[in-house]
């Protein structure tokens, strides 16, 4: 069986630089890292009394990582709004969070080459649990300022909707 199904000729795995962020149905501009996608499932080991010495397993609970996606600082506030939702500054007492729509689900898009999605992953009921407005500054340094914030999560799926986009082939003339 061939790793790719419509472009059997393709031999390379998709690569890590190109994919896109959305929430509320919108790109999130400028994200330039996103962590890994990782869950864990517990181990419940159990032996009854007349067993040999070894025991039993079992799957017990699963969690999900959080997830991480940086950016460099620009004026877009989309990070900076979806934080104040959980807890805003001199809201007063009673209303610093929005209890109504601080979670969202998120959806993660990896890109083929030529920009086609090639895969996607939903990950549900997010909200952000830690938010750095400005990293480090540095006056020796040439880098970019970066802002990120941690996503916890309640689970996530790949979307089998996204299949294997067919490839553009390059006509060299």
């Amino acid at each position: 069986m061939t790793e790719f199904t419509v472009n059997p000729q393709r031999r390379d795995p998709y690569k890590t630089f190109k994919f896109r962020v959305k929430w509320d149905n919108k790109v999130v501009a400028g994200v330039s890292r996103i962590s890994a996608l990782k869950r864990a499932t517990e181990v419940i080991e159990h032996r009854e009394g007349g067993d040999p010495s070894s025991s039993r397993k079992a799957p017990g609970r699963t969690s999900f990582d959080a997830v991480t996606l940086e950016r460099g600082v620009t004026h877009d506030t989309a990070f900076e709004e979806w934080v104040d939702k959980v807890w805003g500054v001199g809201t007063g007492s009673g209303s610093e969070a929005s209890l109504r729509d601080f979670r969202k689900d998120i959806v993660i898009e990896l890109l083929n080459e030529a920009g086609q999605v090639a895969l996607a992953y939903k990950l549900f009921r997010c909200w952000p649990s830690e938010y750095t407005a400005l990293g480090d500054l540095d006056s020796d340094g040439a880098t970019v300022a970066f802002q990120s914030i941690v996503l916890q999560n309640e689970g996530w799926v790949r979307d089998h909707a996204v299949t294997e986009p067919a490839e553009p082939s390059v006509n060299a003339d």
